[in-house]
């Protein structure tokens, strides 16, 4: 189902925010398709992202996801943002 969460409104790029900005930014911005809402009740469902920076979006569309009923929400990332601060060698 690729078509469950859908925008509700443009949201500004992610990127050089914050994390609490990034939290503000995505909040309330995507919900969950009427198409949809009856098949994710109990259902597990695979989140797929292509960036994770800080979570804020793969939080709301989780929150969206489980709201609506899913049993579990799994998430699958492509590729994650790594800082110079959060490299320890």
């Amino acid at each position: 189902m690729v078509d469950a969460l859908k925008r509700t409104r443009r949201t500004p790029t992610q990127g050089g925010l914050s994390a609490r900005a990034c939290r503000r930014n995505v909040a309330g911005a995507f919900t969950i398709t009427k198409r949809a809402a009856p098949r994710i009740s109990g259902r597990r469902i695979l989140l797929v992202d292509d960036v994770l920076t800080t979570g804020a979006t793969v939080s709301v569309c989780t929150r969206a996801l489980k709201q609506a009923g899913a049993g579990n929400v799994d998430v699958l990332v492509l590729a994650c943002v790594v800082r110079e601060t959060d490299i320890t060698i």
